[in-house]
């Protein structure tokens, strides 16, 4: 591991290597990537997750690989970490920042056979990501999507593309398997009663965090999700939204109680990750409204906790 800078004083994330756009990948086993993207702020003036690539690799800065927690592995003695910087977004067009984040993700990762690490922005970022996966890979995709809401509104104000709406855009994505879309630790009145019937409709799993709470071994949860999201396809991809985790847990999301605590979050990802994913995005971080940072710093054990699981299933 270097110490190589992203941009101006931001290193790598996790202290990894930097890389370039369209470089020969095939030194790597994962490879970071930012989307400072976001669209149309969907309450008030909470916003800011645009900030959350740049702030999480400053966080990420004082950690290392090792997990002591997780039988002493230490993950940067299994695998080689990249950080390929940015994806050049544009703030004012929600259009073409989607096909600047299909087209990036199929040519310079989903071409490669590493492990993309998407850092958002907000959740609309998710979409383009799979398009890209189906595009560059010929799959059918299933998702475990970790998050206090559905994100399936059909449209915001005629964005078709808002952080609220990713996955109302997959339902209609063929490519993905609609009944292996895992809705999972989904909590609270900012869903809407709609939200839940389109789910149903769309024929989506939902999972709530009471029911993840009420279950009582999240081992076998882990496996009974994964079962489902597997199911009749040939890859499964993982999004996490910060706010899947209660608000006292991620006080850099968006602001939903009731939800996972992060040993429950960190102990379901792990899980999957030895399961086996083809790649993930952690999105919704918002720097401006955690003074100490604290769920920019969560990041780094996040998807810590998911390469270590990653490590595990190549094992065996």
């Amino acid at each position: 591991m270097g110490n190589a800078f992203v941009y101006g004083n931001t290193p790598c994330f996790l202290n990894g290597e930097k890389i370039r756009p369209r470089t020969p990948l095939h030194h790597l086993d994962a490879v970071v990537y930012g989307i400072p993207f976001e669209g149309g702020v969907t309450w008030g003036d909470y916003t800011g997750c645009e900030l959350g690539p740049k702030v999480m690799r400053l966080a990420s800065k004082r950690y290392s690989g090792f997990l002591p927690e997780l039988d002493g592995i230490d993950v940067f003695q299994h695998l080689k970490l990249g950080d390929l910087g940015d994806i050049p977004v544009n703030p004012n067009d929600s259009t073409e920042t989607m096909n600047r984040i299909t087209s990036f993700t199929k040519s310079n990762l989903w071409d490669h056979n590493v492990f993309p690490i998407g850092l958002g922005g907000d959740h609309s970022v998710t979409y383009p990501i799979v398009k890209g996966l189906i595009e560059a890979r010929n799959v059918k995709v299933g998702i475990i999507h970790l998050d206090a809401h559905y994100d399936n509104y059909p449209a915001h104000n005629d964005d078709l593309y808002a952080r609220n709406t990713p996955f109302a855009r997959l339902y209609e994505l063929e490519g993905v398997r609609n009944e292996s879309i895992i809705h999972t630790g989904i909590h609270g009145p900012r869903n809407k009663p709609e939200s839940g019937q389109l789910a149903n409709k769309a024929g989506a799993v939902t999972i709530t965090s009471r029911d993840i709470r009420e279950h009582g071994n999240l081992y076998r949860l882990a496996d009974q999700i994964y079962a489902q999201a597997s199911r009749d396809v040939d890859v499964v991809y993982l999004s996490i939204c910060s706010d899947v985790m209660d608000y006292a847990f991620n006080p850099g999301g968006p602001p939903d109680g009731n939800g996972l605590t992060s040993y429950e979050c960190l102990t379901l990802i792990h899980e999957f990750g030895k399961k086996g994913i083809v790649g993930m995005d952690f999105v919704e971080v918002y720097p401006q409204s955690d003074v100490n940072q604290f769920s920019a710093h969560l990041a780094s054990t996040i998807i810590l906790y998911v390469l270590a699981g990653i490590i595990k299933q190549k094992q065996g």
